[in-house]
């Protein structure tokens, strides 16, 4: 039903996390530096200074010798430790990631004469000991030499992630977060920004468990730190232009048609070095303003997707009185899919106008205007397709202060604003309308491809949330870090049917009739909601003897701020005698979800780890509150049950109990591996229920009745460089079941006839066997070259032996073919220095893989041919089916700095 007031639900909880809130700020920005400084006798140094160099920050030595430094920005960094009586040290390529820490141990010379400073390079440690849970952080250095262009590239380079699926969840169990701060809509729990390579300087991938601090996920979270302006002057940009190069054999055949119907099969993928173009220019550092820099970067992005079409027709087309063809389209050569995007950000920080605080705004946009290649079907009418147009922006304030060299929180106040339009015209009344729905313009032609009318699809999705969040930080004791905060979700959310679009027959004439609302039709128009999100977490990082420990504890609250029927066995009131349903107010959803990790070192080269937690996640708008006005319902009668699935704001939040055991160990100083075993198990995942009502009828409805479970592990290998080589090795065997893949999979299968009962299966996404490797060879500033190799082994589908009634065998009983996909990005440097440019080349599917975890045909498993290739001739012919071709780009970086 609709929304109520938004201001009722405001639980006890609620007055307890506002006033938690002023005390704190967000994670995920920041790192901190620990280690010991001793002499050449191994002996503790006490009262050294150490400095970040370019940063406020520093620490002396206890009477153990031990430092802490905290709130360190992510990247790399250089670290100075003096003392009287000693000669200074600097540590340099200190790498620091986002709620990490980095250990640096120091050892001072004593200075009998003047000496100059000594310089050492840090290195990363090939295993991190003291770590708890798989994460897996990529630096902006990494991610400049691989084949990738955004975030989810990089994600899905990940061991344990399938497709966006991270350790066999579904794909919105997912936490997005730009510097520590949630971006995901509340609509479908996906993340509202696309984030090009460029403006990032770390992504983190922590897969199976968290810490408290990560909420509203139960797979994964994702934590993409951006670049931040410096003291100089630095500009940066590129430059690249690709093109699809199709195979000889088996292209998707597309046919030429003469004015009176014949048709004539023609070649028409041709090499088109502009169908992928990018261009992206940054600029950094001081703004002339007293310790304030700025970052402005902007990118425009023109992708023409691999599949063709041929506009032989436009969505007006018609036939003449002898049936000859009248082509009324211009026969251009056009991409069946398309993308324009402009993106880019915005960003400015002061360090110093208040003493020992940092204050920064940031603006993150997307504008991208597409047509999906999704329907071969239009591939003679691509006119007649929806347009999709999406817009978002995060915006917001960062505060950061210290109150002491041990202590500091964080304030955030964001606006993530999304808006996605899907239809042919914006205009509901426009008259290109009345040319009626996709069809054939005459039967049989062209295997009855849309050769006239246009899609009278329209949808639309608003979302205009506000986040406030905060964490305070306080270092204890050198081996004692505690962390507690909050965060709050305020959201407007609109979604639905923005004019609906209904041809009928009147006195005998196809009429178009436009609705805004008819519930008695079962018309709806858009409606708006404003459920409110809140949290508040408590977080310890301990040393104990020889084990690592990170406890934590987390309280969320869920307000939908909306109404279900009192008795949902008269869900419309309109059952006479039956007893009367009102609109009843949903409750407040709350949970407490414990979070524990313990690492023991078993010596400075190895460790044990286990972890063990609750997370829990709110499903999405999209299926929680679609379809939640029962007014539809006002004339169900009985044996009927064909209203679709109604909504249930009023659902519970989906649970996730998940355990992991590792050990890590260095095997060399350049060798180290990673072995997790893992499992899941799933709970109150969003399904269906089917409800009775009075009157004998049935419908169904969104409840938390889904499950899953699962099991697996991961082996990872990591190659730090041996002159010019490096290289990382993943493999990961998981088994992802439950009883179903969607929450409408129960619907489906009563409207089929199936039995719908609770059963077992392997999930649409249950990949059994996944191996990534990477293989860089490198000189800085001079070349590199790296190869990403993707093995998978087949996902699950349902063989059908025959086309007749129930003649499938078991749900998701087959296994699809196994793929492997190769990418490469090689670079070489033109110049140097002060000012760079270099030259590089990506190629995509090396070794044009036609097939990678795609659609089969249910007869045969296989991508290419059918049992009944009459039946399934039209998707035989359909060239999305298959992965798209070897696609190679070329381009130029350049950069340049203040001396």
């Amino acid at each position: 039903m609709r929304s109520r007031n938004p201001v009722r639900g405001l639980a006890p909880g609620l007055a307890f996390l506002l006033t938690v809130l002023p005390l704190a700020a967000f994670a995920g920005t920041t790192g901190k530096i620990s280690g010991t400084v001793r002499d050449a006798a191994k002996q503790p140094v006490i009262g050294a200074n150490i400095a970040v160099v370019g940063a406020p920050l520093g620490a002396v030595t206890d009477a153990e010798g031990r430092y802490v430094i905290v709130n360190v920005p992510s990247g790399s960094w250089t670290i100075k430790a003096s003392m009287v009586g000693y000669r200074t040290t600097s540590v340099t390529t200190v790498a620091v990631s986002a709620d990490l820490t980095t250990k640096i141990d120091i050892a001072l010379a004593e200075e009998a004469v003047e000496m100059q400073e000594v310089v050492v390079s840090a290195k990363r440690p090939v295993v991190d000991v003291n770590l708890t849970s798989n994460r897996a952080t990529v630096t902006r250095e990494e991610i400049a030499k691989l084949p990738v262009q955004e975030l989810q590239d990089v994600v899905n380079l990940q061991a344990g992630v399938v497709d966006g699926h991270i350790r066999g969840g579904r794909q919105n169990e997912v936490q997005w977060q730009v510097d520590g701060v949630t971006v995901n809509n509340v609509y479908d729990n996906k993340s509202t920004l696309r984030i090009d390579r460029s403006l990032i300087e770390e992504v983190q991938v922590v897969s199976g468990t968290f810490d408290a601090e990560y909420g509203q996920a139960m797979s994964g979270v994702v934590n993409a730190v951006l670049k931040r302006g410096g003291d100089k002057f630095e500009w940066s940009g590129e430059v690249m232009s690709g093109a699809y190069i199709y195979p000889e054999s088996g292209r998707p055949p597309l046919v030429e048609l003469g004015n009176d119907g014949s048709t004539t099969v023609v070649d028409s993928y041709d090499f088109r070095p502009g169908d992928l173009q990018n261009y992206q220019l940054s600029a950094s550092g001081p703004t002339g303003l007293r310790n304030t820099t700025f970052l402005l970067s902007g990118r425009r992005g023109i992708t023409d997707l691999a599949w063709r079409a041929i506009r032989y027709f436009t969505p007006a087309t018609d036939v003449s009185g002898d049936t000859a063809i009248v082509n009324l389209g211009d026969g251009a050569n056009v991409p069946l899919g398309w993308a324009r995007e402009w993106s880019g950000i915005a960003k400015v920080t002061n360090r110093g106008l208040i003493k020992d605080a940092e204050l920064s705004y940031q603006a993150l946009f997307n504008d991208i205007e597409a047509q999906k290649a999704d329907d071969a079907m239009f591939r003679y009418n691509p006119d007649g397709q929806s347009k999709q147009q999406t817009r978002s922006l995060m915006h917001g304030f960062d505060w950061t202060q210290a109150l002491s060299r041990t202590t500091f929180y964080k304030l955030s106040l964001r606006q993530n604003l999304y808006k996605y339009e899907d239809m042919a015209y914006e205009d509901f009344y426009d008259a290109r309308y009345e040319v009626g729905p996709p069809r054939p313009l005459v039967p049989g032609f062209l295997l009855d491809v849309y050769s006239q009318g246009v899609s009278l699809t329209r949808f639309l999705t608003e979302t205009n949330t506000t986040v406030a969040n905060g964490t305070f930080t306080r270092q204890v004791r050198p081996d004692w870090l505690i962390k507690a905060g909050g965060e709050m979700q305020w959201s407007d959310v609109t979604f639905g049917t923005p004019g609906h679009l209904v041809f009928v027959q009147v006195n005998g004439v196809e009429t178009l009739v436009r609705v805004i609302e008819d519930p008695a039709a079962n018309y709806f128009a858009p409606v708006t909601y404003h459920p409110l999100l809140g949290a508040a977490y408590v977080h310890n990082e301990l040393e104990w003897n020889d084990l690592n420990l990170r406890l934590g504890l987390r309280w969320d609250m869920f307000d939908a701020n909306a109404t279900t029927p009192s008795d949902p066995a008269n869900p419309a009131n309109a059952i006479s005698g039956a007893p009367e349903s009102v609109p009843q107010p949903t409750t407040v959803k709350t949970t407490l979800a414990p979070r524990i990790g313990v690492s023991y070192p078993i010596s400075d080269k190895s460790a044990l780890f286990f972890a063990y937690a609750h997370l829990y996640q709110m499903p999405g708008m999209n299926d929680a509150f679609a379809n939640a006005d029962y007014r539809a319902l006002q004339n169900l009668q009985a044996a009927t049950d064909r209203n679709g699935v109604m909504g249930n704001p009023d659902i519970k939040p989906q649970k996730t109990v998940t355990y992991q055991i590792g050990y890590k160990q260095a095997l060399s100083d350049v060798f180290g591996m990673d072995l997790t075993a893992f499992y899941k198990d799933i709970r109150d995942l969003l399904g269906v229920e089917i409800i009775t009502t009075y009157n004998d009828a049935r419908y169904a409805r969104y409840t938390n009745v889904d499950f899953g479970s699962v099991l697996g592990f991961t082996v990872m290998l990591d190659q730090r460089p041996i002159g010019p080589l490096s290289a990382t090795l993943d493999y990961t065997w998981q088994t992802a079941l439950g009883n179903a893949s969607n929450p409408d999979e129960t619907a489906t299968r009563v409207e089929a006839g199936e039995d719908p009962r609770p059963r077992q299966i392997p999930f649409n996404w249950d990949q059994r066997h996944t191996l990534n490797a990477t293989v860089t060879l490198a000189k800085p500033a001079v070349y590199s070259m790296a190869t990403v190799v993707r093995i998978a082994s087949g996902q699950p589908y349902t063989p059908n032996t025959t086309t007749g009634f129930g003649s499938g065998q078991e749900q998701n009983s087959g296994r699809k073919p196994a793929g492997v996909v190769v990418d490469l990005r090689g670079e070489h440097s033109l110049f140097s220095g002060n000012r760079s440019m270099t030259a590089f080349a990506r190629v995509f599917n090396v070794f044009d893989t036609r097939y990678f975890n795609g659609p089969v045909y249910e007869t045969t498993g296989s991508p290419y041919y059918s049992r009944f290739p009459v039946t399934d001739q039209r998707a035989l012919l359909d060239p999305t089916r298959l992965y798209p071709p070897r696609r190679i780009e070329l381009g130029l970086t350049f950069s340049g700095r203040q001396k």
